[in-house]
């Protein structure tokens, strides 16, 4: 369920709430629809149906799985654009290779996070590597999309790999959870991912019957997503599970806590805790282009049917397709 561990006993500590500090309540509660992306692998829309204003500068995020693949079912996507925005891979279980139109690339595995900033556009693939395709296997992970804003729309592309030992461990005042930190900072402790849009990005791990309090950012948005497990989140301690997202009002300081008891599947509550400084400016989204007026959607459909937004290289990654689906006469 957590593919980096540690013993909160011997990590730095976030502080307790002290006075003064005002605890963040809950707006909504909500569950994401299913559906499949790419070549077809099943996704979670965590983020469908709340209000842009609550989500900026976060476009979208999708979890992929969990889902245990037979032998031949592992899906990724192939090769597609991106112009305007970030995208931020990360993985629990399973691996996906990446390659890109400007030299980004590598294998993704568990524990790790991939940074991909498009900016004024490049072609890319993620796919699961050969061997997760021949003989399946757990998958689960996540794609958050994060909106640049209309000055660096058109920064060069870049990529940069955060591996599962790079994460900045944290323990909760009590040791009764582990925090990833990504990226962002957490109490004054900064996570090694670097973005362009401030955010705050992390994973966390309530022990059964643990609370959480976290100190967050005064000026940024707060979202809590479920992917395991059951618990309450906010002052009033309202009820939250796998599948569901948190909407955070303003304060500085979030609560999220988990059951005593929870399912078969998870001994703890799984949470991705984000949140970004939002950025209020108009967009507009096409598919895979995130920008801020129709006319620069229609020119970047325009630049990638023209190739502008890059070539696929002779040496690409491609899609593997398992043995037992080759055409035999190929």
């Amino acid at each position: 369920m957590a593919a980096v561990t540690a013993d909160t006993m011997v990590l730095p500590r976030v502080k307790p709430a002290g006075l003064g500090d005002t605890e963040r309540p809950v707006l909504a509660i909500s569950t994401g629809p299913t559906g499949y992306e790419g070549e077809g692998f099943p996704v979670r829309r965590t983020m469908a149906g709340v209000p842009d204003r609550y989500l900026d500068p976060f476009i979208m995020m999708d979890q992929m799985g969990e889902v245990e693949y037979a032998a031949g079912e592992p899906r990724g996507t192939n090769w597609h654009p991106h112009r305007g925005f970030e995208t931020v891979t990360y993985l629990i279980d399973g691996q996906f290779v990446h390659q890109d139109t400007h030299g980004g690339g590598g294998v993704i595995r568990e524990g790790a996070t991939q940074w991909m900033t498009a900016g004024s556009g490049l072609l890319h693939i993620e796919t699961p590597p050969p061997k997760l395709v021949e003989d399946g296997g757990l998958f689960n992970g996540f794609q958050l999309w994060v909106n640049l804003p209309a000055k660096d729309k058109f920064l060069q592309p870049a990529y940069q790999p955060v591996e599962a030992s790079d994460l900045l461990l944290l323990g909760s005042d009590d040791g009764g959870a582990l925090l990833r930190v990504i990226a962002g900072e957490v109490d004054g402790h900064r996570g090694p991912g670097r973005t362009h849009t401030p955010i705050t990005l992390l994973h966390a791990s309530v022990v059964a019957g643990a609370q959480l309090s976290l100190p967050w950012q005064p000026t940024y948005n707060a979202l809590a997503y479920v992917y395991a497990g059951s618990g309450t989140v906010g002052p009033k301690g309202e009820p939250i599970a796998a599948g569901q997202l948190a909407v955070f009002g303003p304060g500085d300081r979030i609560t999220i806590a988990a059951d005593a008891k929870q399912d078969s599947r998870t001994s703890s509550l799984e949470v991705i805790l984000l949140g970004g400084e939002p950025i209020r400016e108009p967009m507009v989204h096409y598919g895979p282009f995130v920008m801020n007026t129709r006319e620069e959607l229609v020119q970047a459909v325009e630049d990638y049917q023209a190739g502008r937004l890059g070539v696929i290289p002779p040496d690409a990654i491609m899609p593997h397709v398992p043995r037992d689906a080759r055409d035999p006469r190929g």
